[in-house]
């Protein structure tokens, strides 16, 4: 362990420690409010609410949204599955975990499997939990060894495929879950359907207060498949898609592209060749308003176990996807279309109608629910509490949010520009007021410079290595070598499926 990794193994522990010491302490005269705690997967910003995709229909997101506080520029802090997951539930950044590919599970790690989960944080503070569907990455806090939750309903996944895929074969490996497209299939041959339902059944029952029930929706990850019905909402032959440009890659560094190298995820050019890209669209709207449904169902259960008024609700999605933008479709990306994401906080002390512009990380939702529940502070977590944005929507923030793709990758976002350094020092600068698409990368111009300076400030100043007992969406950079999952990219490698 190199020393920067010794001296924050020093300070979790410490941290930790001194936890357990106060996380029990509460305050018996203040009701404990309930927790619903709802995150969706690979959902960017085409939520109606947010304004991403013109045609987008979800009313029960949306109907969250005014009823509570939307955070309009939020982002994840890793642009793949399992390092946002992490990040938002033990409340440390990838930098600070070392965890930054679908593998491995925190409580396999040595110097990390004490550290204290949102949940686990709930359980000592006298709230029962309560799961499912996907709440950290795959299986990961549901096997029989794992301690996360006192109540498991049923996991994420996907129920029911047609027997051959619908978009044919895919290239690079042709992945049975990289598919899309309609086929007969009922709402409860979708495993979303199952985990609402059994989130409304513990609703229905009035669970002991305070609980904290988590329930994570899996669509729209691919595959891609809903009912015909949703597919009827977005007909191809109206349907928009996003505005793209023309080798948008041309003034971004090939560093960009080391960290989505070698994906299953198809390039954009594949899926004009194969007129599959209108289906993609498609596919993907039809998904989300699907998975609104379910969330509305959640929602309704809860209005009618008459514990709304007592109960805090946030949403949130682990990170954005690219549906062409970028050239590419997928998510490990340090742009905006991977890692703006949305959230929204409603409920008790929660501010009815707003929206928050200033930008905001999903590493803060562990402080803020710690603050709303009165809970002890936890010092050791790297974001910072929104009860100042939930009780005055203009209220200021002093931080930028960050994200992180891979060992030494950085992204800072502020209100109006975005910086990102590769790990070769290769870096891009947008304008996010004048140019929301980043079609014109601005490092290098003089005028800006004052920008790139400030921002770069903000960039971890030391990053714990990435473990590699499991290549999967793994980047590293050895003595000036650049690995990809493991395999060598050799500097004349032409770029996987653009080339």
């Amino acid at each position: 362990m190199n020393k920067f990794g010794f001296s924050r193994l020093v300070l979790l522990i410490g941290c930790i420690i001194c936890s357990s010491c106060t996380e029990t302490k509460t305050n018996s005269t203040y009701e404990k409010p309930n927790v619903l705690f709802i995150a969706i997967d690979d959902l960017n910003d085409w939520v109606g609410c947010l304004k991403g995709h013109p045609q987008v229909k979800t009313p029960y997101i949306d109907r969250l949204a005014s009823m509570g506080t939307l955070f309009t520029n939020a982002h994840t802090q890793s642009p793949i599955c399992n390092p946002s997951r992490t990040s938002v539930l033990t409340g440390y950044r990838p930098s600070t975990t070392g965890i930054y590919g679908l593998s491995p599970w925190i409580r396999e790690v040595p110097e990390l499997k004490g550290l204290v989960t949102i949940p686990q944080y709930f359980t000592k503070n006298g709230y029962k939990t309560y799961s499912a569907g996907k709440i950290f990455h795959g299986g990961y806090g549901r096997r029989g060894t794992d301690s996360e939750f006192d109540s498991l309903g049923p996991g994420s996944g996907v129920k029911k495929q047609p027997r051959t895929k619908l978009a044919e074969e895919t290239p690079r490996g042709n992945n049975p879950w990289v598919d899309w497209g309609s086929f007969p299939l009922q709402e409860n041959e979708i495993q979303d359907y199952d985990v609402a339902t059994w989130a409304v059944d513990v609703l229905r029952n009035k669970p002991e207060a305070p609980y904290f029930l988590s329930v994570g929706f899996f669509l729209p990850h691919v595959p891609l498949y809903a009912p015909e019905s949703f597919f009827d909402l977005y007909p191809k032959e109206t349907l928009q898609m996003s505005p793209m440009l023309e080798n948008d890659r041309k003034d971004t560094p090939k560093a960009s592209w080391y960290n989505h190298w070698d994906v299953p995820e198809p390039r954009w050019k594949w899926f004009q060749e194969q007129n599959q890209d209108s289906v993609f669209v498609q596919s993907y709207l039809a998904s989300i308003s699907f998975m609104d449904k379910q969330v509305g169902r959640v929602l309704d259960a809860l209005n009618e176990s008459g514990q709304a008024e007592n109960t805090i609700i946030v949403l949130w999605s682990d990170h954005g996807f690219h549906l062409g933008e970028k050239e590419i479709s997928g998510k490990n990306t340090l742009w905006e279309r991977s890692t703006r994401v949305p959230l929204i906080f409603a409920g008790k002390r929660i501010g009815r109608g707003k929206t928050v512009s200033a930008p905001v990380e999903l590493l803060d939702i562990y402080p803020t629910l710690n603050e709303l529940c009165n809970f002890p502070e936890k010092k050791d977590l790297e974001g910072h509490s929104l009860v100042p944005q939930l009780t005055n929507a203009k209220s200021k923030r002093n931080w930028p949010a960050i994200t992180t793709n891979n060992y030494q990758n950085h992204a800072v976002r502020t209100e109006n520009w975005r910086y990102i350094q590769y790990a070769n020092g290769s870096e891009e600068l947008y304008d996010m007021k004048n140019d929301p698409n980043e079609w014109h990368n601005l490092i290098g111009v003089d005028v800006h410079k004052k920008w790139t300076d400030s921002l770069k400030k903000w960039i971890p100043r030391e990053s714990k290595p990435p473990f590699v007992g499991n290549y999967q969406r793994i980047l590293e950079n050895r003595t000036g070598k650049v690995f990809w999952q493991g395999k060598e990219i050799l500097p004349q490698d032409s770029i996987p499926g653009f080339n």
